[in-house]
Order: structure tokens, then sequence, then C-alpha cells
């Protein structure tokens, strides 16, 4: 089994259960959904066939304060033409108003900067925008302002609609685009309240690089949006922010994805570049828990393809995975308990690690450690299994051992039932043992499996 995470983005080339149960059988952990596009009805019906197909997460992706066309019909533009874009539902306009905002001379970029355009006009509440290098735009495609802050709200109406949605149908994760400081997560939580789930911060933009470590303390996951990070930063600078954020994530336990580009040429034909694969590779030696199908999966020709591609190279380049994480200050017990379950792994022959875990924290601080050791979590809650699937090395399974007397034995006896350990197998059990508090696992106890079964039925 492959130990990093593979989410796909849905769309009319995998909504239908045939090609999901196809997409997960060669890999796909984790299922997102992108509303730049489609409906609600579209949404309801990705999310009962995802849940009709496999026990993994759903990422419901809301747009916050991305900037994004509405176009009522597709064009081509062409070098050296003028468009013409306005603010209030014209034939080409912008989702939010910044018109106030925008001076002759800024540039505008549209679908990650293929298409780059100049303002050399503002009448009106229209912006007469110059365009250096054409293309066709398209309803939904993403517009990247550099070099300028504007006062984008948070939050849509359209997001404040699909926030009620990821409610009412009690997805795993609601990923925030653009996340631009810990306000922004703020907001996103107050309109959220209820919601059970997990937030997501995309980075990917200059005030979400430079106020990533607040960011990062208030969210529980991280995704490296890095089509849209690499227009609004220089494009030589991604690879070592990406680098940066990914060591700040895995130092504290926190799940981070790496997104956008991964296997881009696979929408089109059946294998991918070599550098594709090399950045795919990397993205894993870096750290990442998880690495994300975009358009290759959303709209591509070859969905299941890309994603055994991305397989292949996971199970290859994990061989030479190691941990980043330095040794630092005390965090908590979890963290010293992590530290010593490394150690130990190094020094004696175990076989698995299983750990009982509440909220998968523990879970979380083990793996990014990066053992050679599968890592085994048990959870008596179904929301905590489905959300550590997306966890580098970590093979969540739902097992309710609150009410045991002797849990790790009871939990032992279901993983065997289960055959997911043997008798042969040494396990490192790690659990909280007589605590309250979270972040508390403090007990670590090695068994010989049959030794184990044999010690109990005597």
């Amino acid at each position: 089994m492959k130990k990093t995470k593979i989410i796909c983005t849905i769309g009319p080339a995998s909504l239908q259960t045939e090609m999901l149960q196809r997409m997960y059988q060669v890999g796909m952990n984790g299922a997102r959904i992108n509303t730049a596009y489609g409906t609600l009805d579209q949404y309801r019906l990705i999310v009962n066939n995802i849940r009709e197909t496999a026990d993994i997460p759903i990422i419901v992706d809301i747009k916050g304060p991305e900037i994004r066309l509405r176009v009522r019909r597709k064009r081509i533009i062409k070098k050296d033409d003028v468009v013409e874009i306005g603010f209030n539902h014209e034939e080409i306009s912008f989702n939010h108003n910044f018109y106030d905002k925008m001076s002759i001379g800024d540039d505008v970029y549209i679908d990650n900067g293929k298409i780059r355009t100049r303002v050399v006009e503002k009448n009106n509440g229209i912006l007469r925008l110059l365009v250096t290098n054409g293309g066709e735009i398209d309803d939904g495609k993403g517009v990247n302002i550099p070099n300028k802050q504007l006062s984008v709200p948070s939050l849509s109406k359209k997001d404040l609609e699909i926030i009620e949605f990821a409610k009412e149908y009690d997805v795993e994760y609601i990923a925030l685009s653009f996340t631009r400081s810990v306000q922004d997560v703020k907001n996103l939580k107050s309109e959220a309240e209820g919601f059970k789930g997990a937030i997501i911060a995309k980075i990917e933009n200059f005030e979400g690089v430079k106020n990533f470590e607040e960011i990062l303390d208030a969210v529980e996951c991280i995704m490296i949006a890095r089509g849209d990070l690499g227009v609004e930063i220089e494009p030589e600078r991604v690879p070592l922010v990406q680098k940066s954020i990914i060591r700040l994530c895995n130092q504290v336990g926190k799940t981070v994805v790496t997104a956008t580009e991964m296997l881009e040429s696979m929408m089109y034909q059946p294998t991918p570049t070599r550098a594709e694969v090399s950045d795919v590779a990397n993205a894993i030696l870096d750290g990442t828990d998880a690495v994300m199908l975009s358009g290759e999966t959303s709209i591509g020709k070859y969905p299941v393809e890309s994603i055994s591609m991305m397989s292949r190279i996971a199970r290859e380049t994990e061989t030479a995975v190691e941990s980043h994480v330095e040794d630092g200050k005390f965090i908590n017990i979890s963290d010293t308990v992590s530290k010593a379950i490394q150690r130990i792994c190094q020094n004696m022959p175990v076989d698995k690690i299983v750990t009982l875990t509440r909220s998968g924290y523990t879970a979380q601080m083990i793996a990014r450690l990066r053992i050679a050791q599968p890592i085994i979590a048990v959870t008596p809650e179904k929301r905590v299994k489905k959300q550590l699937e997306l966890v580098f090395g970590v093979y969540p399974v739902h097992i309710d051992y609150r009410n045991e007397k002797d849990r790790i034995l009871a939990v032992a006896n279901k993983l065997h039932s289960m055959n997911l350990i043997s008798d042969e197998d040494t396990v490192l059990f790690t659990a909280a043992f007589r605590t309250v508090v979270k972040h508390a696992s403090n007990l670590i106890e090695i068994h010989n499996i049959k030794e184990l079964m044999d010690y109990t039925a005597a």
C-alpha cells in the first residue's frame, strides 16, 4: 500500500459511480468539489456518488476572496485586443467589486497567468484591458492582480450557501481559497458555526505566505495551491515556499496537501512529462501528506491513468522518505511519545504501530516522523477516521473501544480478526491512559501478538 494520499477533484469526467469506483481502486483517498464551477444540485450528486463508492473524506472548496471571471460565452482574445470587463453582470465581469482599487497600468492575469492584460482605461465602473498574451476566456477562470491588496470580502453570498450545504451534508473538510490572514479563518468559522468538520487553509498569495504561521495555528490542514501562488509571487520563489510550508506543517503535525499542475499534461495524454514525475516525487520527499489532482480528474481524458501514475510515483518515492522534524522545545505529551516511538522503531524490529486516538492528533504526530512501519490509527469517531485518510502513512480504522475495560486487548483482538495484524507481528500500541485532556497519549506497550493472545487466554 502507498503511504502518500491522493485527493481527486471531481467533475464531469469523474462524477459517475462507475468511474469513481475505478479511481478509488487505483489510489484515490479523498474527493474535492471545486465550487468555482457547477451548482448545488451537482454538488449533491457528487457527494451521494462518492459516499456510495467509498468511505473517504469529501473536501468542499469555497472560493472566499478568490477573484474569478463571469463570462456569458467563451471567447478567444488575441494580443493587442482591448477587452472591457465590468463588475455588475456585464458580458464579461469580475465576481467581486474592486474597481476603486485599480489604477492605470495595473496587471491583470487570467487562468493562472496564461492570459496577461494591463489596465489602460477606467470609466464608469468598467476596466479596459490591453491584451499582452491572449487565449480563451471562459466562465469561472481565475484572476490574479499581483502586488495589490484588494478589499475583497472573505466570503461571498455563494460561499455562504455552500457552507450551509457542507453542514447539511456533514462533509469532512471545507477548504478556503486565497486565505490571507487568520481573520479570514475566523470569518469562515463564524459563518460555519455548527460545522463539525475541519478547515483547510489554501495558501496561494503573498499575504497568505506572509501570515502563514498564524494561519497554521488556526486550522487543521494546509493546502499549497501553487497555480495561483506562482502568479501572485515570483514563480521561482514557489519551490522554496513549498518546502518551507511543508516543513512547518510537519513540525507541528498538521496535515499538508500539495496541489495544482502536478500531472497537468495528463489532462490530454496518457503519460506525464518527466518533469511532472519529478515534481510529484519531490513534494513527497519534502514531506507532503497528500498530493492533489485538479483538471486531470475533473475534466481530463485520463482520470484513472493519472491516479495510477501518481500512485506508482508515490510507492517508488516513499522508499527514500525521511523525517524533516527538528528536535526543539517541548510541545505536549503526544509530541514526546511520538518521538519516543520513532526511536524505538529505529532500534528494534517493530512491524506495526497501532494508536488509539479520539481526535486523530497522536496519529498525525507519529506520521510526521515518517517512520517505516505502517501506522494503524484506531478511532471511535467516524469523522476522525475519514479525516485521517489524508495523513501520510496512516491506515485509519473505526472501532468504538470506549467502553472496553482493556482497550488495547480489545483493539488487538478486533484488528486480528480483520487480518490487519497477525500472530507473528510485533506491534507497538500507544494510547491515552487516565487522561481527560487533549493531546495526551501517554502510554506505550509493545507486544508479540501471539504471546498477547496466549497470555489473555490463559
